[in-house]
């Protein structure tokens, strides 16, 4: 696992001036879980359609994959904190009764789980999102470092 100073580092080299059909997401996102102890990742970009397409994915059941595909903006986790313009998390995703999450995230067993937009120049052309199993609230300095990081990715997207 890598320390915590590094892993802008390792996400900007998977980025490396890439064009997008060149990034490895699914490495990049591989290692964005690994360093952050999670089992669950998405990489979503906002289309021009308005709806957020999925561009990554690791640990999403075979029995929910199809939901995650294209989501709505304002919808699920996701879509709110596309629409919120801010992190959305939840310390256990399983008893949640917000609302925020759809009913369908359950079928991922995650419990501790966030969704980061992905803004660049006041623009949104993403979200981000990681989850663990156990019940976990996401400290200021990793919201802080995911917030970077979901930038970092979002530039590959304009």
């Amino acid at each position: 696992m890598s320390n915590k100073r590094d892993i802008r580092a390792i996400v900007r080299a998977h980025l490396a001036g890439k064009p997008l059909g060149d990034v490895d997401f699914d490495a990049l996102l591989q290692d964005l879980l690994s360093h952050h102890n999670c089992l669950t990742g998405t990489i979503h970009r906002l289309n021009e359609d308005g709806l957020l397409h999925l561009v990554a994915q690791r640990g999403i059941p075979e029995a929910i994959i199809d939901r995650v595909r294209v989501i709505p903006v304002g919808k699920g986790m996701a879509g709110l904190a596309a629409e919120r313009r801010e992190p959305v998390q939840m310390c256990n995703l399983q008893t949640d009764t917000s609302g925020d999450a759809k009913p369908g995230a359950k079928l991922t067993q995650m419990k501790g789980s966030i969704a980061v937009p992905m803004i660049i120049n006041d623009e949104l052309v993403g979200v981000l999102g990681v989850a663990k199993p156990e019940e976990y609230e996401f400290t200021e300095i990793e919201i802080t470092e995911l917030t970077n990081i979901a930038a970092d990715i979002g530039k590959t997207f304009l």
